[in-house]
């Protein structure tokens, strides 16, 4: 059997695993804890020479002596994938192994890269123990010093060290080799969704240590002030162990020395007065263990040091005696053009934005990340499931899901992944669940962790989804669990009725595309019952590859974009943010949804406001409260004041001491309270006046419209096919065989090249991607069909009313709409425009759900600029609007088409009383209705965005699209996940839709002021 295959090896001279911490020479060294000032160091990242083969045994005799010639081979950067350097194939898949099935053996063509540098040791690692550190590497690997075979490791994302005091050299250049295997008996617990990826992707560590010095550390610090420190040294001699404990202030509450002549030392101390550790709230000490033999100091190890609680009581389970909310999302490391090559600036970033986006906890799917990671989790406050490296996706489709996971042989490959995270990880205190694993079904190997878990680690809750029963599992996990849906079980009030454990989403609302939707209404069951206590959002980033074309355009590719077959194509493109670090609107819902204040109005007259704090333990005393009172969007009136201190999960009354009554109201004019809870001062996550919450509420002001006849003369000339319609400063023309209206100008200047016409289509999203056969190749929803039954036109002394009836459907469908198009053009140029819609036909064969009921309309390209009153400024949907606050915004086309890696349908904004598009000089149309309505706007058809596969495949038309719509559908999150509720649904339903149209110049009148006009 080969190395590489045999699975019951779990290593050679791999050190056994220990605890993440630096040893310093002296206590100022160890306060400045930067790997530069410890005994020794050296990062050996960088241009390695490399070796690309097919298979393993095509490697080159004595590839690994140090005087072998590499004179011919590539260059290599180091941490790095080598398939994002231009070395192998490019492959993505969310299940499939990329090989037959045959545990555990692998392909015979197995790429293969040897890896060589030299490196010279500096002085300061004489008399240390020199170990050799790998952060990551995929999949397996031998590693050869000086021509000496040091050892093997497994285990992609679990870090291994090696000791090689032994084969360093001193006097000259030291040789490092190391072959590495992309395919390996481990990758069979290696499947998760993400880019297959090989080679040397973390950072790669020289690191001298004192000999009998400290190996590991354990510390357990508990919210009732109880500190527990076990440690465990190289060799059983005579020493002094100083432990310090400073607080925040640098202030000393603990300083005590132990004498022991064991290898095995523990120290224990109660009731320390600390302040607990949470994610609102992540207080930290700093210990210090100095360590002295025969009087002289030998090393010090600084650790931080937080003190937290987690334990399950009844259905719950409780940080510091509190049932907590998850307001999670779940993490690859990535990077767009490294791949999983990461720095621990780019995480800081990610923890950063998460937490400005009210985000409390990640998930490490589906691997320990690396170290920095969860110091930064501890210092900036979030919660961490810690996942295992294990995921054995593809044998789902093998009809024995459990194959090797219920086989006892493979029990040391399971468990050594659970082992070294837990070992490395243990003294952080944002970890609050070890989870097993993710995908990989259940049985023995599970069954295993479970207990090996509680046994190193009986302070932290057990997680894995995969034990559907919580046979083993301290939480009851489920993902993408549905909230409606008529035989799908089971249901999350099936959840909240039968489980008796603490459950939590450790998968929901898949992010691909536009969407998420309905993440209010999971919010909402979260905060109603203790039990659910809160989830994790698929995913954190898309997983897109940066490319460029020759022009110099940046688009991103996905699976099958480098003719990688099988692939699940653009499934890895699901984050809450863009491969470039753009939130995605999506990431804006979350964040309100999950948002730390939840404000109800008590009396909008007076300004007296409850406010509901959403937090577990921090006070709302961080805050100021800024409020502001708009007429149409503009701000009439504001002021600020500081919150009081509410304490966590309680209520308090504020009042504003607004006087409405000194308002006189604007006619036809919307009112409303704006309120922006925002930080009092600097924190690590944000400066002082970053807004954390909000919230609106329409005001009881209003004032009818204003009245109007407009007055003058319409020419109206009728020809063959076509009705000419003047007036004084206005033209347009009807197509009286097809019913349309064409070429809509003002003093001269075409508008409206075309429309209103009726539309039940709009470009697919990614969550359509489950119905996206029964949309085209069932219904034919793409290929839509106007026949005009009937045109008719009438003037009378004010208007000229043009009705048009039409029968709408689509190809090969015996069900349809009978629209009836009524147009009142008045002598201004004012259209007062209506379309209804009435089911017809075999109303029975006709779609439950249709993508939108409105008319779409052909502008020309020059109004560019676009005003609105209504809900912004991101696109929003029936099941994603709670981040869309009415208001008046302002912005270019091209900034309300949202860019999405996959273009599809985007841009939506609703309940939008009016709206404008004008050129440079003010001209342009304007849009308004007292029903609201919805738009969308972009240089793109519908069928740009279903064709076009990139961003850079499309190309802007020649003049502009904008929707108006009665309604669209929603989002939903069915790529992976729940479907449109049926509450938001658009339906094959009677509907009308309704609006002015008219040309105006904003030289001439402003379009608040013609918000407030109404056309008797």
């Amino acid at each position: 059997m080969k190395v590489w295959e045999n699975y019951q090896l779990d290593n050679i001279d791999r050190l056994a695993p220990r605890a993440s911490f630096n040893s310093y020479p002296t206590r100022q060294a160890a306060n400045l804890n930067e790997n530069k000032y410890t005994h020794a160091y050296q990062c050996l990242n960088g241009n390695w020479k490399f070796c690309f083969l097919e298979a393993p045994e095509y490697s080159p005799e004595n590839f690994f002596s140090p005087d072998f010639d590499t004179s011919d081979w590539k260059t290599i950067t180091v941490p790095g994938n080598w398939q994002t350097q231009g070395f192998g194939k490019m492959h993505y898949s969310d299940l499939w192994y990329n090989f037959p099935i045959d545990p555990p053996y692998v392909p015979t063509k197995n790429p293969t890269g040897i890896y060589k540098r030299t490196f010279n040791v500096t002085p300061n690692f004489e008399a240390q123990r020199i170990i050799l550190r790998f952060n990551g590497v995929d999949s397996a690997y031998h590693v050869w010093v000086n021509g000496n075979e040091v050892g093997y490791s497994k285990g992609a994302r679990n870090e291994a060290e090696f000791d090689i005091t032994e084969f360093v050299k001193f006097e000259h250049p030291n040789d490092l080799t190391v072959r590495v295997y992309q395919w390996s008996d481990g990758t069979y617990l290696e499947d998760q969704d993400m880019w297959w990826l090989s080679g040397i992707f973390r950072d790669v560590e020289l690191i001298g240590v004192p000999p009998t010095g400290l190996s590991d550390l354990t510390i357990t610090a508990e919210a009732d002030g109880h500190l527990t420190i076990k440690t465990k040294f190289e060799q059983a001699i005579s020493r002094e162990i100083r432990f310090e404990l400073l607080d925040k202030d640098q202030q000393i509450i603990l300083d005590q020395t132990v004498l022991s002549d064991n290898a095995d030392v523990t120290f224990e101390q109660t009731h320390l007065d600390i302040e607990p550790w949470s994610a609102e709230l992540p207080n930290l000490y700093q210990l210090f263990i100095s360590i002295y033999e025969d009087g002289k100091l030998i090393e010090v190890i600084p650790q931080k040091v937080g003190f937290r609680t987690i334990e399950v009581v009844g259905e719950t389970f409780l940080v510091n005696g509190v049932a907590i909310k998850l307001k999670g999302i779940n993490r690859h490391d990535y990077n767009p053009k490294n791949g999983r090559t990461v720095t621990k600036e780019e995480i800081r970033q990610d923890i950063i934005l998460m937490k400005q986006f009210n985000i409390n906890a990640i998930r490490t799917s589906h691997y320990p990340t690396q170290r920095a990671f969860y110091d930064l989790c501890d210092e900036y406050g979030m919660y961490v499931i810690a996942e295992a490296d294990v995921e054995c996706h593809g044998f789902e489709l093998t009809d024995n899901y459990n194959w090797i996971s219920d086989d006892s042989s493979w029990e040391l490959a399971y468990t050594s992944r659970l082992l070294r995270m837990i070992m490395r990880d243990k003294n952080h205190p944002s970890i609050l669940f070890w989870s097993l694993g993710n995908e990989s079904g259940f049985g023995h190997n599970f069954k295993k962790m479970a207990l090996l878990a509680k046994e190193v680690d009986p302070t932290r809750l057990v997680h894995y989804e995969g034990d559907f029963e919580a046979e083993v599992t301290d939480v009851y996990s489920t993902m993408y669990t549905w909230l409606e849906h008529p035989t799908k079980q089971p249901l999350m009030q099936d959840i909240i009725k039968n489980s008796t454990k603490p459950h939590i989403l450790c998968e929901y609302a898949h992010a691909m595309g536009n969407g998420p939707g309905n993440l209010k209404d999971y919010q909402d069951l979260f905060y109603a019952h203790d039990k659910l206590q809160g989830g994790f959002i698929w995913e954190w980033f898309d997983h897109g590859i940066q490319t460029t074309t020759p022009d110099g355009q940046t688009y991103y590719r996905y699976g099958g974009d480098f003719g990688d077959d099988p692939s699940n194509r653009d499934f890895c493109i699901d984050g809450m943010l863009m491969p470039d670090r753009t939130p995605s609107p999506g990431l804006y819902e979350y964040k309100k949804v999950i948002e730390p204040i939840h404000t109800t109005a008590l009396d909008l007259k007076t300004g007296q406001l409850e406010v509901l704090s959403r937090y577990d333990f921090a006070s709302l005393a961080q805050f100021d409260l800024h409020y502001s009172i708009t007429a149409g969007g503009k701000v009439i009136a504001s002021g600020a004041q500081e919150l009081p201190a509410v304490p966590a999960r309680k209520i308090a009354v504020l009042d504003l001491n607004y006087d409405l009554t000194k308002i006189t109201a604007k006619p036809n004019t919307p009112y409303y309270l704006n309120i922006s809870y925002r930080l009092k001062q600097d924190t690590l996550f944000a400066p002082a006046g970053h807004e954390l919450a909000t919230a609106q509420f329409k005001l009881p002001l209003e004032e009818a419209a204003l009245k109007f006849m407009p007055t003058g003369d319409l020419t109206v000339v009728e020809e063959s096919t076509r009705l000419i319609i003047t007036g004084a400063d206005f033209s347009c023309h009807f197509d009286t065989v097809l019913g349309s209206l064409h070429n809509l100008k003002r003093n001269g200047k075409v508008l409206l090249k075309h429309g209103p016409q009726f539309t039940l289509w709009r470009a697919p999203i990614s969550n359509d991607m489950e119905i996206i056969d029964e949309l085209k190749g069932k219904y034919f929803l793409h290929l839509e069909h106007e026949i005009v039954r009937n045109f008719d036109w009438q003037l009378t002394d004010n208007y000229l009313q043009i009705d048009v009836k039409t029968l709408n459907s689509t190809t090969n469908s015996a069900w349809h709409y009978k629209c009836h198009y009524r147009y009142r053009i008045y002598p201004s140029g004012d259209i007062m425009f209506s379309l209804k819609g009435l089911p017809g036909g075999k109303t029975a064969l006709a779609p439950e759900m249709l993508p939108r009921l409105g008319v779409k309309l052909r502008l020309n390209n020059e109004l560019e600029a676009v005003n609105y009153f209504g809900r912004g400024p991101n696109e929003n949907y029936s099941d994603s609007k709670e981040a869309g606050l009415m208001g008046l915004y302002h912005a270019k086309v091209d900034e309300l088409f949202t860019n999405y890696v996959v273009p599809q349908a985007n841009g939506n904004h609703m309940d939008t009383h009016w709206l404008s598009l004008t050129d440079d000089r003010r001209e342009g149309l304007f849009f308004s209705d007292p029903t609201t309505f919805n738009f969308s706007v972009s240089h793109y058809e519908d069928t740009d965005l279903d064709n076009a596969k990139h961003t850079v495949e499309l190309k802007k038309r020649d003049y502009i699209v904008l929707n108006v719509d009665y309604k669209q559908n929603a989002l939903g999150s069915y790529s992976c996940g729940q479907w449109q509720l049926d509450k938001y649904r658009t339906k094959f339903e009677p509907f009308t839709l309704s609006f002015r149209l008219c040309g105006f110049n904003g030289v001439e009148v402003s379009e608040d002021v013609l918000a407030m006009e109404e056309i008797e």
